[in-house]
């Protein structure tokens, strides 16, 4: 199955910097990680925001929930998934 997952992380504004950075960095490793699993298709930046929107593929829901709370900011982020569908014109 493919998600088209929204995600906004709310880290508090007066998170420590090195705390802030040792996140990012892990947040990039785990993204990584999942790439090469498959699980993360393709990623987009919001401008202007601290979000994303990625294509995701997995299993199932529950399998794409264990993949996104995999992520060290899950606890702080603001996250919508959509499953998605193949169009019948994608079938010819």
């Amino acid at each position: 199955m493919e998600f088209l997952v929204r995600a906004e992380n709310l880290l508090p504004n007066d998170t420590p910097d090195d705390v802030r950075d040792q996140l990012k960095r892990a947040e990039r490793a785990r993204a990584m990680e999942l790439r090469k699993e498959g699980v993360l298709k393709r990623l987009w930046r919001v401008p202007g925001r601290n979000a994303t929107v990625g294509l995701y593929a997995a299993d199932d829901p529950a399998a794409l929930h264990d993949a996104l709370t995999s992520l060290p900011m899950w606890k702080w982020m603001d996250v919508s998934v959509e499953a998605l569908a193949t169009h019948p014109q994608e079938k010819s």
